[in-house]
């Protein structure tokens, strides 16, 4: 009896010490930071910084004879994932081991939680990003952790076709505002170990979810180095789409060509990965940015590698003489009207100076009304309604147009240079490259309403220089014309065969360059095929 008791003693002691190691608190941890041994305390805790938010659902239930709790906010989480591989397996969990030495939590991580992803959390922080980031949270009463389970979902947008890049030829599907989703879309096209996501946090705040991806062995270290510094660096409340982690990461602020790359495409993306470029996921944003960007990628559309070369090369070089029309054609009408009339066939001056005999204006002022009132209309277009916005747009333009020809506010000739500039406008694949030469029209319309094609001349040439100071991370602006390399041309003004693409551009990757195999070139067969 005396023997019976004496053990008694010594587990109930044991016990007792294994309780006090368990609820003893982490030094290095402030205390108001250390998350509190009774499961209770943690629960008021949480409702009282959340405010007693509706959406935070909190189910205090029983692990065997063991008291705990498990929080989550509502519309966040995969509730069929919680009830089948959490509730149900805890519930149903079979607790009866009365070891002095029983480890209750490590017990749940090892055979009772039947998910995928688990880990500890032992502070604050961390237990409200995992639960803000949808993760389920389970507090057992007596250990100062909680168990974080990874249990994302709720309602999210499914992929769908884009909506501002669109190709004739080629992939349909676009990126979501999931992140998660947007990194999958790119693994399914590059299937290879050496591709990194690395995921960060920016936001004191928000709290935003963000991730860099790039291949290991073919993106310049130095590049990626670059891109984690400045990410890193980044001190701001709030990042609600990738446009603000764009204007915070860009080189040169004051211009007004785009320095960093987006799109909605998850093909663009890849294959830019794979030249050697680091991709930057934002959660919330339908948008990547690819790093470093040059002048030449703005002009490259989709469509240009899923046609024969020949082809992509016709409709691409035929893509930048609009961007030049977009750019200087109001400017040539002026400066030819006002100060060059000699260079106008005689017929064709006639035909212009009659048409402008009753119109009270210069060509200068009357260019300028009408390129503002078409990017009025242009954006009255894109913020409407869909169905409205199209009607608005069209019937506004016509309407406006031949109502002012026949008040002689303007002449016929100007409104077809403005339309045919609109038009222009509008086959630049990236808008951001688009709108920059929507913005430069009207300085080069001034210095031709001033000084001709002289003033032209001059605003092109400050145009050239500033381009050809810029950078981004590192990389000129305008490789591979300035400096020239001939590695780069094979994809600038003339597309390449994929076949004879031999290499990736020297100054996005420098060290695993090689892109096709030996005699690649496609060979008809020899002989008599009989």
């Amino acid at each position: 009896m005396v023997k019976k008791l004496s053990n008694l003693f010594n587990k109930k002691q044991k016990s007792n010490q294994n309780d006090n190691l368990r609820q003893k608190l982490d030094p290095s941890e402030p205390k108001e930071l250390v998350i509190c041994r009774d499961y209770r305390d943690n629960i008021s805790r949480i409702k009282e910084e959340m405010g007693n938010s509706s959406d935070l659902i909190i189910r205090e239930l029983k692990i065997g004879p063991y008291p705990g709790a498990l929080v989550f906010i509502d519309g966040l989480v995969d509730g069929k994932g919680i009830s089948d591989f959490l509730i149900e397996t805890i519930m149903s969990s079979d607790v009866t081991c009365e070891k002095p030495d029983f480890d209750l939590f490590q017990f749940m991580l090892d055979k009772t939680i039947a998910l995928g992803s688990v880990k500890t959390i032992k502070n604050w922080q961390d237990l409200y990003d995992s639960l803000l980031s949808g993760c389920s949270l389970i507090f057992l009463n007596g250990y100062n952790k909680a168990i974080s389970c990874e249990t994302r979902g709720g309602d999210k947008r499914a992929i769908s076709e884009p909506t501002q890049q669109l190709s004739i030829r080629g992939p349909k599907d676009s990126f979501t505002e999931t992140l998660r989703t947007n990194t999958a879309l790119i693994r399914r096209r590059i299937k290879s170990p050496n591709l990194q996501v690395e995921p960060m946090k920016i936001g004191t705040v928000t709290g935003t979810d963000m991730a860099i991806l790039y291949i290991k062995g073919i993106a310049n270290d130095k590049i990626v180095n670059e891109v984690r510094e400045r990410l890193n660096r980044i001190e701001i409340d709030s990042i609600m789409d990738s446009g603000y982690l764009e204007q915070l990461i860009e080189d040169q602020t004051w211009t007004s060509f785009p320095t960093t790359f987006h799109s909605e495409r998850p093909d663009v993306i890849s294959s830019q990965i794979l030249e050697g470029r680091v991709a930057i996921i934002v959660d919330g944003s339908p948008f990547v940015l690819s790093v470093p960007a040059i002048f030449v990628q703005f002009f490259q559309a989709p469509d240009d590698y899923y046609s024969r070369f020949d082809l992509s090369t016709s409709i691409r070089l035929l893509r930048i003489l609009a961007f030049f029309i977009a750019l200087i054609g109001p400017s040539l009408y002026i400066a030819a009207t006002t100060f060059h009339q000699e260079m106008i066939p005689t017929t064709l001056a006639i035909a212009i100076a009659a048409q402008r005999e009753n119109v009270p204006f210069p060509a200068f002022v009357e260019a300028l009304m009408m390129e503002i009132v078409f990017e009025i209309l242009r954006e009255a277009g894109l913020r409407l309604p869909r169905a409205v916005g199209q009607a608005v747009s069209i019937v506004g333009a016509l309407v406006i147009g031949q109502a002012a020809v026949e008040a002689s506010i303007v002449s016929p000739v100007m409104v077809i240079v403005v339309s045919i500039t609109a038009i222009a406008n509008f086959s630049t694949p990236v808008f951001a490259m688009a709108i920059s030469a929507r913005l430069l029209r009207f300085a080069l319309m001034i210095l031709a309403a001033f000084i001709g094609f002289f003033g032209i001349m001059i605003g092109l040439m400050i145009l050239t220089i500033h381009l050809c100071s810029l950078r981004s991370f590192g990389i000129p602006y305008m490789m591979p014309l300035a400096p020239f390399s001939w590695d780069g041309q094979q994809d600038v003004f003339i597309r390449y065969p994929v076949w004879a693409m031999k290499k990736r551009p020297k100054f996005m990757s420098k060290d695993n360059r090689v892109r096709t195999g030996t005699n690649q070139k496609p060979d008809p067969p020899k002989g008599d095929s009989s």
